[in-house]
């Protein structure tokens, strides 16, 4: 079974990424896996912190000679900011005075239910690991999610669709979305230039006013065969899984697999995805097609052979320059809520955050499916698979 965790503090030494139960042999590339360490860092709106940072992923356990070798793959993301916190978040006692402390908690954050919960007097501890510089550990397992499910042929990529009230104004192509991939100068990941400025103004307005923006990402999975996940039992539903990852991420609230949201106020017969074959041969894994991807891929919790289309919708980020009001801590006097280094927009970062939950999601699925040992060994099992539902 393909599982990860992670480890790590905001402000802490470093963060770890755990990935287990990946077959051997799988090609691990150094620079793909820090490429995508970079995207999730880059983006209009994002803030000084990713100034500070520079990720790259070490590698310590689990790949020898460029490829997996079947045990855990153990790395660590170096947080070069460890040095302005050494004495303020050191293991060992310390010097209490340095202690910095978020003295009132910030609304939309975890800040107060996490104080709560664990009895701290104050929010330091729940906004170190509650923060989303954790996600990079999350992209940095995602990252050799996506190199097992390349060698089965699938491919995930994601863009942005909305950033507050701008959004995509048309429907945006694989190949669009891929080639956003390769961009060395990344600006809100849009397909549309003309669009991506008006979510740049978007952002502009949040920066000029001291607020945040939010926005949707929209993840797509392509030439993923049908059958993949399960109607059979309620917790293996393709579905549900995905909506579990994508809303696991800091700042997502909203989940949504193809049509889902306006879907609900349509009538079926505008909304259900019709069926047809081709006797042609075709390079897709199935020769039944749709004509158009309502469903988003996924019908009764199976993959049916379109692209997998889920997206995220994410909150404007908690942490204020012009803050909301709060409570203090110690005194329980209304205040301002306490202001930390923040984003203004991290939309597009969590464009490559939920392409790794989706990613790894989906190849947990693949394996329980075509199981191996090596990666070989479940390339002839997948192989066999679209053998025979080409037949059918």
């Amino acid at each position: 079974m393909l599982r990860f965790s992670t480890a790590g503090e905001s402000h802490g030494e470093s963060l770890v990424a755990v990935i287990s139960g990946l077959p051997a042999g799988v090609p691990v590339d150094q620079a793909f896996l820090d490429r995508e360490l970079w995207r999730r860092q880059k983006g209009y709106g994002r803030g000084g912190r990713m100034r500070i940072e520079r990720d790259t992923a070490h590698i310590l356990s689990g790949v020898r000679h460029g490829k997996t070798i079947g045990s855990p793959v153990a790395m660590t993301i170096a947080n070069i900011d460890w040095k302005n916190w050494e004495e303020i978040l050191p293991v060992e006692a310390g010097d209490p005075a340095k202690h910095k402390a978020v003295a009132s908690p910030r609304p939309g954050h975890a800040d107060l239910a996490g104080s709560l919960k664990y009895d701290f007097p104050d929010a330091r501890y729940v906004l170190e690991r509650a923060s989303a510089r954790e996600s990079a550990a999350r992209v940095a397992c995602g990252a050799i999610a996506k190199m097992l499910l390349r060698s089965l042929g699938i491919e995930v990529a994601s863009h942005v669709i909305r950033v507050g009230a701008a959004q995509l104004s048309r429907v945006a192509t694989w190949e669009e979305i891929t080639l956003l991939q390769s961009q060395e100068d990344i600006l809100l990941s849009c397909v549309d230039a003309g669009d991506e400025q008006r979510m740049k103004a978007e952002v502009d307005t949040a920066l000029r006013t001291g607020d945040t923006v939010g926005g949707v990402i929209e993840v797509v999975v392509h030439d993923l065969p049908p059958g993949v996940g399960t109607h059979a039992n309620w917790d293996e539903r393709l579905d549900g899984l995905l909506a579990w990852s994508v809303m696991s991420l800091q700042a997502v609230k909203a989940v949504e697999i193809g049509r889902g949201v306006t879907a609900a106020e349509t009538f079926g017969s505008k909304v259900h995805d019709p069926i047809q074959y081709t006797a042609e041969p075709t390079d897709r894994p199935t020769r039944f097609t749709r004509p158009q991807n309502n469903a988003g891929g996924i019908e009764g919790g199976v993959s049916n052979g379109e692209d997998i289309v889920v997206r995220g919708y994410l909150k404007p980020i908690s942490t204020l320059r012009r803050p909301l009001e709060s409570v203090r801590f110690d005194t329980r006097e209304a205040t301002s809520a306490s202001y930390e280094r923040s984003d203004i927009c991290v939309v597009p970062a969590a464009g490559v955050a939920a392409e790794a939950m989706v990613a790894l999601t989906v190849a947990g699925l693949a394996q329980q499916k075509f199981g191996g040992d090596s990666v070989l060994e479940m390339k002839r099992n997948f192989d066999g698979y679209i053998e025979q539902i080409r037949r059918f």
